[in-house]
């Protein structure tokens, strides 16, 4: 993705958002939405799921109050319309073409989201957005997730935790984003009613922070995703029990 630079002052923001009027008694939005759900097994799937009609991903299941968690990895590819490209988090990763990426994960297809804002962290902000001139398709939506499942005992609650992360094509490091749905209370299965939180900003961008050593200035980027100066962008999805996340996408007019 070609990619270009704005700066922003602290009190301007993208203004697009999902209007508070149109909120359920679930705290999601009303209207149409992509679903997606993300269980947690604990046996691995052997079937391949690679139809495109699903929207269901298979990931580890974790044990809620332990210390570490089971990973999986949900693979992202540019693509106009939402899609569950590989369900199967067990076994090798293959695009919506058929073409093994990984060895190891899910794949899920969506565009680069236009409804990001700048970050709020930091004495410089700075915001790299989708860039209208690639190939790369755009559209403005909104995310939503709640953790959904039997809930846990003895005040132990099952929960999960997505964090967006890329390959920096200069150091060739994985990045995991300062930012994750746990921040927001999402994907945590409570006693008694769950409901919906707004996660866009956690699964729909990376956010770096760097603090310069010698003035100590600490500049947070925020980028869209599929930015060129990544590759390989995923969701690291960090298990601690939750048998159900499920995830809304909506789409917002500017």
């Amino acid at each position: 993705m070609k990619h270009y630079c704005q700066w922003f002052g602290a009190a301007i923001m993208v203004a697009l958002a999902v209007p508070a009027s149109a909120q359920t008694g679930n705290g999601a939005p009303s209207g149409p939405h992509y679903n997606l759900n993300i269980i947690g097994v604990d046996k691995a799937k052997t079937a391949t799921l690679t139809t495109s009609d699903r929207h269901t991903i298979f990931v580890q299941l974790g044990t809620a109050g332990a210390v570490d968690a089971k990973r999986s990895y949900i693979y992202l590819v540019p693509g106009a319309d939402f899609q569950v490209c590989d369900g199967n988090a067990f076994d090798a990763a293959y695009d919506c073409s058929g073409a093994q990426i990984k060895s190891l994960g899910a794949v899920f297809s969506l565009p680069c989201n236009t409804n990001i804002s700048v970050p709020t962290a930091g004495d410089v902000n700075l915001l790299q957005a989708c860039d209208p001139t690639d190939d790369i398709p755009d559209a403005s939506y909104a995310v939503f997730a709640r953790g959904l499942g039997k809930p846990g005992k003895n005040g132990t609650d099952p929960y999960a935790v997505m964090t967006t992360c890329a390959t920096d094509l200069l150091t060739s490091e994985i990045v995991c984003s300062t930012e994750n749905t746990l921040d927001v209370g999402a994907l945590v299965r409570k006693t008694g009613k769950t409901v919906f939180k707004d996660v866009t900003k956690e699964l729909t961008s990376l956010m770096v922070c760097v603090v310069d050593p010698l003035t100590l200035v600490e500049t947070c980027t925020r980028y869209a995703l599929f930015d060129n100066d990544f590759m390989d962008f995923f969701w690291q999805y960090d298990n601690y029990g939750l048998k159900l996340a499920q995830l809304r996408f909506y789409a917002v007019t500017p």
